[in-house]
């Protein structure tokens, strides 16, 4: 049985109070938990580095469930991502600068919630001229390339402060992790 850790990357602002990305976490959870073995964290709360070295030692499968504010992950989430990736644990050196990953075995997956529209993306007279949603998240495919990881396909929702449909975002969520999950 495979091992997967889902951290949600939310930070608490009056502005944004978590309770999507809680709900969208708790429901990845729901949805896997028959059929791996699931781990979480939940970065807002505080979290142990050493602990999360070794929750990310023991899983196949990383779900990073974040919020994109200002372009990018919040700050704690990405202070975790500074604590946590350990040289010589999750990277070591190498002759070519991005080939010394030490998680060549792993996976991950970015859920990510956007205020923007998903019009915006791949739409050449949009906002992000033309690219998609995972070249506007490169820097973060990157990242995780880095150390050795490879991806799975992103889920993300969009719009989510003006039309806010948990219940559809729940069924689309269930839709990815049949497309992405049911063959593993």
């Amino acid at each position: 049985m495979k091992n997967i850790l889902i951290i949600n990357g939310h930070e608490y602002y009056k502005k944004s109070k978590g309770q999507l990305n809680q709900t969208i976490f708790e429901e990845w959870e729901r949805l896997l938990k028959d059929k791996f073995n699931v781990e979480t964290t939940i970065v807002d709360q505080g979290y142990d580095v050493d602990e999360e070295i070794e929750k990310w030692l023991r899983a196949d499968i990383i779900i990073m469930q974040t919020p994109i504010y200002w372009f990018s992950i919040p700050g704690k989430f990405k202070q975790y991502i500074d604590q946590v990736y350990m040289d010589r644990i999750f990277f070591k050196g190498s002759d070519q600068y991005g080939q010394g990953g030490q998680f060549t075995d792993k996976q991950y997956l970015l859920s990510l919630t956007w205020n923007a529209p998903e019009a915006i993306f791949d739409n050449k007279e949009a906002f992000y001229d033309g690219r998609s949603l995972d070249e506007a998240m490169l820097h973060l495919h990157k990242m995780n390339q880095y150390i050795g990881m490879t991806s799975l396909p992103t889920f993300a929702i969009y719009n989510v402060v003006k039309h806010t449909n948990i219940e559809h975002y729940k069924i689309k969520l269930a839709g990815h992790v049949k497309e992405v999950f049911d063959r593993m």
